[in-house]
């Protein structure tokens, strides 16, 4: 029998490369090396089981970030959330594709992802932002649409398949990963903060 980590894992990889509705039970099972009633059995539906991934996933994430200080530099707040949200990507890349998946869709699981980790994540740069745009430090745009220039680039980290035909090499270490989420954050940090380049 796999160990609960074990098997939280691997369900965040058959989700986020299969796609919820192709990850059958029977399909989670073998990937798991399990019985067929094992994910029912264990944990109930493979919708318990979905949920228990994703918090096994995030719910340490989450509960290590915190509200920036009082009297944090607004920009600086940004900048490290984007990178952290880019380093994050980088050491849990199905935890991306699986966020992004979902994102394309209306469902109870976006509903669990936006309540639980989407929301109260964004909530904590969201006054540093506001207070950016007011200044115009910060291209004024919709917080939605900041949200999103935020984690579109997210793809170009965790999608290899496109990134290689666009000339992204091959085998890259953990070292040239993370060095490359530092490079694009400030690529669109950069942008975000209106930067004037002379």
């Amino acid at each position: 029998m796999p160990a609960e980590r074990d098997v939280l894992r691997r369900g965040l990889e058959a989700f986020a490369t299969l796609g919820y509705d192709r990850a059958s039970a029977r399909e989670l099972a073998r990937r798991l090396g399990v019985g067929p009633t094992f994910i029912n059995d264990r944990y109930g539906s493979k919708a318990a089981y979905w949920r228990a991934v994703v918090d096994a996933a995030l719910g340490a994430r989450l509960a290590d970030m915190a509200p920036p200080a009082p009297g944090s530099d607004d920009a600086d707040v940004v900048r490290q959330f984007v990178k952290e949200f880019y380093r994050v990507s980088i050491d849990e890349p199905y935890l991306a594709m699986l966020v992004t998946d979902e994102s394309a869709r209306e469902s109870e699981r976006l509903d669990y992802l936006y309540e639980r980790y989407i929301k109260p994540t964004f909530t904590l740069v969201l006054p540093s932002i506001e207070r950016l745009m007011a200044s115009g430090s910060m291209t004024r745009v919709p917080t939605d649409m900041v949200f999103f220039v935020i984690i579109a680039p997210v793809s170009g980290l965790v999608r290899d398949p496109l990134a290689r035909r666009l000339g992204s090499p091959e085998g890259m270490q953990h070292a040239d990963r993370l060095a490359r989420a530092e490079a694009l954050a400030k690529l669109v940090v950069d942008g975000l903060l209106a930067t004037k380049h002379q």
